[in-house]
């Protein structure tokens, strides 16, 4: 006889438990306590077991009746309910355990161990901010709508640059996931046509010769602390990225050998930079080594001498020499060095690339350059610092023509 609302509320504890039946192998147990508890009767391989299915009043009779109905469709596919439970809960509790934070951190510190920078890091756990509403989601579970609300409320904010750089730390961690077996997709990359694209902004530099003497003598006259001024007088000689300049240890320069290594832990390439340094450049480093030679760190910030010159040093110094963002920037030494090496017409366009230490597609051919270059990147790098003080100096320059 199927049980009813009215009779399931009647029924009062017993000093043992006992059983009230339903249909279909539902039953329904009334416990000495109090406690009402829903159960499933049923056979599977041959033996009789029992599933739980919820507790009453927070099961009611209805719900009791669709969970077994559920469990019995189980059944009628050749599964059992109770072991397909356990793998449900299991399941769960993985996913829990996966959430896309936890798999981001895991990303994060594996990058780290391959060598990451650490301002590399810094960035990619600005970007895991960025994304702290699906931070606790488990990674398998996040859809691409749900991204793209979070990427649409930054895009209203203007910075979309910020959103092209978050939407893509974002599909790194989710093809980490599916690597490791995480979560079957990345949702990030079907985003790619849905956001506004940033439009390219190249790092201001000045390239006019005369401006750039300008610019030299601007800094000769920069009045701050030592490290931002040599820095800054170093800068343009080297021509290297401005993160490489500010973390530059003492033990990177051999001023004897007029070489500058650069790990390739702190390179853009993650590969040995190895800079050639002119007269010049070594005896700006040889005044530095008066100020911070009993340290670590070749330019080291207002901060401590432990902490390297912060990010916006350079530009926050060419701001007090007088040239706004859109007229110079640190990047923009490279630019300049760039741009009047290639046009001097004395330099191959593949010694120039090597200096800039930027990458070469072909292996081969890379290991290659670098044996052949060194010689004429040591002599491009006297005659680029000549140049400079030439500059800087006022002397007239007469255009190279073609």
């Amino acid at each position: 006889m199927a049980l009813t609302d009215s009779a399931i509320k009647a029924a009062k504890p017993k000093p043992s438990q006992y059983k009230l039946h339903d249909e279909k192998g539902l039953l329904l147990i009334v416990r000495p306590a109090g406690g009402k508890l829903w159960r499933l009767k049923y056979r599977f391989a041959g033996k009789e077991q029992q599933l739980t299915i919820g507790t009453y009043p927070e099961v009611g009779l209805k719900e009791a009746r669709e969970r077994r109905d559920r469990a019995r469709k189980v059944i009628a596919e050749g599964k059992d309910p109770s072991a397909e439970k356990k793998r449900e809960k299991i399941a769960a509790a993985i996913s829990a355990g996966n959430t896309f934070k936890v798999v981001a951190e895991e990303f994060i510190a594996k990058r780290q161990r391959e060598g990451m920078a650490d301002a590399t890091v810094a960035k990619c756990r600005w970007h895991l901010d960025r994304l702290d509403k699906l931070q606790g989601r488990p990674i398998a579970e996040i859809e691409a709508f749900e991204l793209l609300a979070v990427l649409r409320k930054m895009e209203t904010r203007g910075n979309l640059e910020a959103v092209r750089q978050v939407r893509s730390f974002a599909s790194r961690v989710f093809r980490y996931g599916v690597a490791t077996t995480r979560c079957k997709h990345d949702v990030a990359a079907d985003l790619i046509g849905a956001l506004t694209t940033p439009t390219v902004k190249h790092h201001a530099a000045i390239v006019d010769p005369v401006e750039v003497g300008a610019l030299l003598r601007a800094i000769e006259g920069f009045q701050g602390q030592p490290s931002t001024h040599y820095a800054l007088r170093l800068a343009p000689h080297v021509f290297v990225r401005p993160g490489e300049l500010r973390h530059a240890e003492w033990t990177e320069f051999d001023l004897d050998s007029a070489i500058w290594v650069i790990p390739a832990a702190r390179t853009k390439m993650r590969k040995v930079h190895q800079v050639p340094l002119s007269r010049q450049a070594i005896a700006i480093l040889r005044e530095m080594h008066k100020v911070s030679g009993m340290g670590k760190l070749a330019f080291p910030g207002l901060r401590g001498a432990t902490r390297p010159l912060s990010e916006n040093t350079f530009n926050a110094a060419l701001r007090r020499l007088g040239y706004s963002s859109d007229e110079m920037t640190a990047h923009g030494f490279r630019a300049m060095a760039s741009t009047l090496l290639n046009q001097s017409g004395k330099w191959r366009p593949d010694v120039v690339e090597r200096a800039l230490a930027h990458g070469e597609r072909d292996k081969i051919r890379a290991a290659y350059n670098r044996a052949e270059y060194w010689e004429e990147r040591v002599t491009m790098a006297q005659w680029w610092s000549n140049y400079l003080d030439t500059l800087r100096d006022g002397v007239e320059v007469i255009p190279i023509r073609a």
